[in-house]
């Protein structure tokens, strides 16, 4: 077992796709699907979708 990496947390943002804004960060383990949420946008002042970006 000696030799095994762990994968860490690596930060992640999540931005809207109407604006482009970066309203979001989130702490993630590596791997897996890209996140799609519906989260608030204080510019536009509703809920829109977010997907995640690396920076």
């Amino acid at each position: 077992m000696a030799g095994r990496s762990k994968k860490k947390a690596e930060t992640i943002f999540l931005v809207c796709e109407e604006t482009q804004d970066y309203n979001y960060t989130l702490q993630r383990k590596p791997g897996g699907e890209k996140l799609r949420l519906k989260k608030y946008s204080p510019r536009l002042r509703k809920h829109t979708w977010h997907t995640e970006k690396k920076k």
